[in-house]
């Protein structure tokens, strides 16, 4: 899950080496459409965090949530195109909390804050990196303001990853050897930028060629015809294909994952009570022991957070 709007910008990082990642289910990642979770008490007078939400929100409902889901394990769709993963299932359990139902909307990752800020979304849920740039609205290319920044309430640590086919790695196991190579990446992540950074190192006649697509999921088509290099992605989710693609035959992680950094939930600065209810409840969901339940049945507990912050990224 930015280049100047967002899934993930500068210091859009993943988790701890050697984290497993759980298979759920065979994934059917084509197509669009809108999937809702649903709590169990949404709406419900037993939701203890309920009164902490904004009335217009509590009123109705419903939190919309924009998000790519294209991004196994973290957010995907399972064979019956239910979304599933790990933000799906936080965003149940602090439904619970909060008395309503998140309702996750399918968008390209370069669209969401965009989406948010339009009041399309009420939040953006999607392995998003919390950053400096992104809080403050600026474009990570050119270091000028695009837009307002947004809030973000942190809830995972993870970092960035390379990977190739398995068994042609290209010698490549640091960045600096991607320099005269072909690197696939989705558009406006923290892999993007850092391959952008990349790049200006790289010397004469040794050219970085990027190649960013909407999604993840081309990206691994691209990496698996052999049409690039190497692809990046943030670990979790590079871990995930590496697990599943060609029942564990297709790709390799070659090196070490870079720039760990925290996902956070990202809200519009004009919604602090929004945001605070959000804390409040993944706090709840931390203290309860049902955060780290989540986290390990995908495989993601190594990412695991102590506190909920607000605005936690550098």
């Amino acid at each position: 899950m930015t280049a100047s709007s967002t899934r993930r910008t500068t210091t859009r990082t993943r988790l701890a080496a050697g984290v497993s990642i759980a298979v759920a289910g065979t994934l059917l990642l084509s197509g669009c459409g809108d999937q809702t979770n649903k709590s169990s008490d949404s709406g419900s007078s037993s939701a203890p965090l309920a009164s902490k939400l904004p009335s217009d929100i509590r009123d109705k409902g419903v939190v919309e949530v924009g998000s790519d889901i294209a991004y196994a394990p973290v957010e995907f769709k399972d064979s019956s195109g239910k979304v599933v993963g790990l933000d799906p299932d936080l965003a149940a359990a602090m439904g619970k909390q909060l008395g309503v139902t998140f309702k996750f909307n399918n968008g390209t990752f370069d669209t969401l804050l965009t989406g948010l800020r339009s009041g399309r979304y009420d939040i953006a849920m999607s392995a998003m990196t919390d950053n400096k740039n992104r809080q403050q609205g600026i474009d990570p290319d050119t270091g000028k303001k695009v837009g307002e920044g947004v809030d973000f309430v942190d809830y995972l640590t993870a970092g960035v990853s390379i990977y190739t086919r398995k068994g042609d790695t290209k010698g490549i196991t640091t960045w600096s050897d991607l320099c005269g190579k072909k690197l696939a990446v989705q558009r406006s992540t923290v892999s993007e930028d850092l391959a952008k950074q990349e790049a200006k190192k790289c010397p004469s006649g040794k050219k970085l060629s990027i190649e960013a697509f909407d999604d993840d999921q081309q990206s691994q088509t691209r990496l698996r015809s052999g049409g690039v290099d190497a692809a990046s992605s943030d670990f979790p989710v590079a871990a995930y294909a590496v697990k599943t693609s060609g029942g564990g035959k297709d790709f390799q992680i070659v090196g070490d994952q870079v720039e760990a950094a925290p996902y956070g939930i990202a809200v519009s600065k004009k919604q602090a009570q929004l945001r605070d209810a959000l804390q409040a409840a993944m706090t709840a969901l931390v203290t309860s022991g049902e955060y780290e339940t989540i986290l390990k049945k995908w495989g993601a507990q190594d990412g695991a957070v102590k506190e909920s912050v607000i605005n936690g990224g550098k």
